[in-house]
């Protein structure tokens, strides 16, 4: 079982003129301890759940870059990017520059989003979640015409939404066949139909019971589309506090996860930026985790 660390937010000891050296920290140890992807949210203001709007965000693809330089092993991922904050050739520039400059670590997270506050915030436009999944569609079309080949198909595209006369993409990908295309969500009819048709892995939320009703429809939208389903990577985003919880409490909840089939869990640990919390995972769970075969299901 493959374990990552998320980081959601940058409200750290010592203010804003800290959050570069501790997050460059945080990269190096979670790195140095095993963690097999690094991943930041994509967000302009900190969302509920988390903290307040007004507390530190960065900018997602350049904090990646800025962990892979701080990293040699680790994957590096959005969990998930907004569609609609960037132009459809864009993400596939973003996530090749990543891809380049970190010697073939980047995934390419992106979804439907949904803060409307911080679109409106700051001036993107919202368009309704249907026109979103249309534009997601696209862009992922847009993508995979552009991780084509040598320098991209070089074809055009004419879209609803995107209009694109040249598909080229110089440098291309180290990562073969391309990037790892990992769509956060579970809608089951949109969304899974897209991991379906797209994606290479899934970001589905939710404990045990509603990951396997979501990986069965995974699997039958797989068999729509005539894809294996077998080839998507199946993730899960968790949460673990090493101060609260054992070891052993720790390992038994991905367990019981790798149970449904989970491949890869993602974690938000507590007080990472006490790196020592870090180390502790590295010494005393990750270990056992990747010891942990997911079940086949």
């Amino acid at each position: 079982m493959k374990i990552g660390l998320q980081v959601p937010s940058f409200t750290w000891p010592g203010g804003d003129a800290a959050i570069g050296p501790t997050l460059a920290s945080i990269s190096e140890t979670a790195d140095a301890a095993g963690f097999d992807s690094l991943w930041v949210m994509d967000h302009f203001y900190q969302i509920r759940g988390v903290g307040r709007p007004e507390e530190p965000m960065l900018e997602g693809w350049s904090a990646l870059a800025f962990m892979a330089a701080h990293s040699k092993q680790a994957t590096l991922g959005l969990m998930v990017g907004g569609v609609h904050y960037r132009q459809a050739g864009l993400w596939a520039k973003a996530a090749t520059t990543l891809d380049v400059l970190s010697g073939g670590r980047s995934y390419l997270g992106i979804g439907a989003a949904w803060n409307e506050e911080e679109s409106h915030g700051l001036g993107f436009p919202m368009p309704s979640l249907g026109v979103r999944f249309e534009m997601l569609e696209e862009t992922l079309q847009i993508v995979h015409a552009m991780w084509q080949g040598e320098r991209g198909s070089g074809e055009a595209f004419t879209g609803k939404h995107y209009q694109a006369e040249r598909l080229l993409n110089s440098p291309q990908v180290l990562a073969r066949p391309h990037p790892k295309i990992l769509i956060g969500g579970g809608g089951e009819q949109k969304t899974l139909r897209l991991v379906a048709k797209y994606a290479d892995a899934c970001n589905i939320f939710g404990g045990p019971d509603q990951l396997t009703h979501k990986f069965s429809v995974l699997r039958e939208r797989c068999a729509e589309v005539g894809r294996p389903f077998d080839e998507i990577e199946r993730t899960n985003l968790t949460r673990a506090d090493v101060t609260q919880q054992t070891p052993a409490q720790i390992v038994a909840v991905f367990g019981a996860l790798a149970e449904v089939g989970v491949q890869h869990v993602i974690v938000h640990l507590a007080n990472a930026e006490d790196v020592r919390n870090i180390e502790t995972m590295g010494r005393e769970v990750l270990p056992q985790v990747h010891a942990i075969k997911p079940k086949a299901i």
